[in-house]
């Protein structure tokens, strides 16, 4: 077994030392956008203090860091703000400490979270000079900041192409593109965020243009005092350039903390206007245009209007696009389907059905030749499982993990499972619910934890796996037709979200936000396809083989000494009197505990026939169908749910799914029993 070594960056950002960033930025530049890519699945809402703009905060996992977001309402710029804005300018200056000037003001601090270790500031790449003015408004806060290039393909578009390097170095901080919209660049944008927090490096100094810098020389040195910096606690480049502009609040608050000094800072800041050729404040906005405009200038190249389109950027327009996406996700559960429903069906053919047919004769009367034909069954059973469904499938989405497609369609579909308290992250599972439910347990298992892992697990455990998909076909395909197979799947999705809100309800915040990867696109492998479909199918070694064995001989004891009658009479109550099926489907239906084609199987022998029509009109069959696809899925998938949840929650699994499946047998039995009476 290879152990790799993953380098351990310090200090680490997890519990009380989580680190702390601020999304900030123009309207337009995506800030939303991204905050909703990588949140959690319930973000903590409120007010900032005196205000109606509402800010929302998450935390979200970084690697081993952990990060507490917050997305504060947009910004034009730092000067001349009042009311709501300026709420929002306290906070990125002060968070829930509270400085000295603004000890007077009767309401508490701007929001009850501690100040930003670090912005991300959300730009238009497309529109850029606008909010390069607000970068370098930012810069003088005197905190580590990372520029976020957003809408890049919207830049690309207009052939617009920005030096992303020339651009770091002219501004000094970190630049990192993004396509917010797509996820695209994400994961890069948060690990730069993080060392940016380690290195604790601010952004390079952005003076004015000299002849301003020398202009407010001596009111520089009037402001650079211990007592106003004490009082202000912000930089004394920030405390300047807000005083220069007339900023209102500055102003206000220097007025009532140091009013003898009040009449000499103005004073200065009317001559240094005076040596300027236009108002100090137009002079200075004038300035920063003019600066923002260079830098744009110096980092822009312009070329063809969107003359790089390979087969990539259409393919991301199809797997990544907020509406497109769906239809490529969809594209790629059909080809899943394809597999357990097609490919599979042949393989299985070609393997378990000539099993089965090879000892077919081997009817043994003796307790022991029972036992050997039930283990002999218990095998060809799980190789029915192994062979054609799950290797084919795993391979399959292992394949279109490392062609980088899978991720994409976890980041499409997060903001949906956002809605049942779940991330994107664990689409991929359920996908490979299709095919079996066990690997997808095991699959949640490695990417979830705590609440989150519970709710997935139980949820996968309605996913209708190849086995139930085969006795929805068997039955629903040949004796209700199309229509009956689109609504036992419809039924199923419909469940697992009505199922997902009940389970989330009351404490939404199942864990951090996922900064998702969104990979390059790559060829899959020999090497790593088949390590990981053994890596995810070895626990059928484990776990499964001696509980499909083992059931299946206890089982086959009970046939052999009669008791299969006193199991009929016994579920009597579930079967006749709930279901209102024959008495002699009692045995199938606890059959289906091991695997759900042997009910099936047990079904045409109960009945004597494999025309079930004859003896079950379409009413039982419908409520057949429906118990048969939703109680307790298989003894397998109960052991990996031992193992990956605990036996609480394994338990309380097993008992929702017989309550839901009892339940919805029982309405749907009673609703088209009803319409049949109606309609004769």
């Amino acid at each position: 077994m290879s152990v790799v070594a993953v380098p351990l960056r310090t200090p680490l950002f997890r519990g009380e030392r989580r680190l702390r960033i601020a999304l900030v930025g123009l309207p337009g530049g995506g800030k939303t956008t991204l905050f909703d890519a990588v949140s959690s699945t319930a973000p903590q809402r409120g007010e900032l203090a005196g205000t109606h703009r509402v800010y929302r905060e998450c935390s979200v996992q970084i690697g081993f860091d952990e990060a507490s977001v917050v997305d504060l309402p947009s910004i034009h710029s730092l000067h001349h703000l009042a009311g709501d804005d300026l709420t929002a300018l306290k906070y990125l200056l002060w968070g829930d400490q509270r400085p000295a000037v603004s000890a007077h003001e009767g309401a508490g601090p701007p929001a009850p979270l501690a100040p930003p270790d670090l912005i991300v500031q959300v730009a238009d790449a497309s529109n850029l000079q606008s909010h390069l003015e607000l970068t370098l408004e930012l810069a003088q806060l005197g905190r580590p900041i990372v520029l976020a290039l957003n809408h890049m393909d919207e830049a690309a578009k207009k052939g617009l192409y920005l030096n992303v390097k020339a651009l770091e170095q002219l501004l000094g901080m970190p630049v990192v593109p993004t396509v917010a919209l797509m996820g695209q660049g994400l994961a890069a944008l948060f690990d730069t965020a993080a060392e940016a927090a380690r290195k604790a490096v601010c952004p390079l100094p952005q003076p004015p243009s000299r002849h301003i810098a020398d202009s407010l020389h001596a009111l520089s040195v009037a402001l650079n005092s211990p007592e106003i910096g004490a009082a202000f606690r912000v930089p004394h480049t920030m405390l300047l350039m807000q005083f220069a502009a007339a900023d209102g609040f500055i102003e206000e608050e220097l007025g009532q903390h140091f009013p003898q000094r009040l009449p000499e800072l103005r004073a200065l800041r009317e001559a240094a206007g005076a040596q300027l050729p236009r108002p100090l404040a137009d002079e200075l906005h004038a300035d920063r245009h003019h600066r923002a405009a260079s830098l744009v200038e110096a980092a822009l190249r312009m070329g063809a209007p969107g003359a790089i389109r390979g087969w990539r950027y259409w393919l991301d327009e199809l797997f990544l696009h907020p509406q497109w996406g769906l239809i490529g996700s969809l594209a790629v559960f059909a080809a899943v389907l394809v597999v357990v429903f097609e490919i599979s069906t042949w393989i299985d053919a070609m393997t378990t059905v000539r099993l089965a047919a090879l000892f077919a004769d081997w009817q043994p009367q003796s307790t022991g030749g029972v036992v050997g034909r039930a283990v002999l069954d218990g095998l060809i059973g799980l190789t029915g499982i192994v062979v054609p469904y799950m290797i084919p499938l795993v391979m399959l989405l292992v394949s279109l993990e490392q062609a980088g497609l899978m991720q994409r369609i976890a980041f499409v579909v997060d903001r949906g499972f956002h809605q049942i308290g779940l991330h994107g992250g664990v689409a991929v599972p359920f996908l490979l619910g299709l095919g079996c439910n066990v690997p997808a347990i095991s699959g949640v298992a490695k990417t979830t934890r705590g609440r989150e892992r519970v709710i997935a697990s139980v949820l996968i455990t309605f996913v209708p796996c190849s086995a139930r998909s085969a006795i929805i076909l068997a039955i629903a395909g040949k004796y209700l037709g199309a229509a009956g197979v689109f609504g036992m799947f419809a039924l199923t999705l419909v469940l697992i979200a009505v199922m997902g809100r009940l389970l989330s309800r009351g404490k939404r915040e199942l864990g951090p936000g996922q900064v998702q990867e969104i990979p390059a696109y790559a060829l899959p492998t020999w090497r790593v396809l088949l390590a990981e479909t053994w890596a995810r199918t070895s626990d059928i070694l484990t776990i499964v083989t001696p509980l499909l064995v083992g059931g299946s001989v206890v089982l086959a004891l009970l046939t052999h000494a009669g008791a299969d009658v006193v199991i009929d009479t016994l579920l009597t109550p579930v079967t006749v009197w709930w279901l209102g099926l024959p008495l002699a489907l009692g045995v199938p239906i606890l059959f289906g505990v091991l695997r759900k084609e042997l009910s099936l199987l047990m079904i045409y022998q109960a009945l004597g026939t494999q025309e079930i029509d004859r003896l079950l009109d379409p009413v039982q069959m419908i409520t057949l169908l429906v118990f048969l696809s939703f109680y307790i899925p298989c003894i397998s998938t109960f052991a990996v749910m031992l193992r990956t949840v605990g036996r609480r929650d394994a338990w309380f699994s097993v008992a929702l799914s017989v309550g839901v499946a009892l339940a919805l047998a029982g309405a749907v039995r009673l609703m088209f029993g009803s319409l049949r009476l109606l309609g004769g």
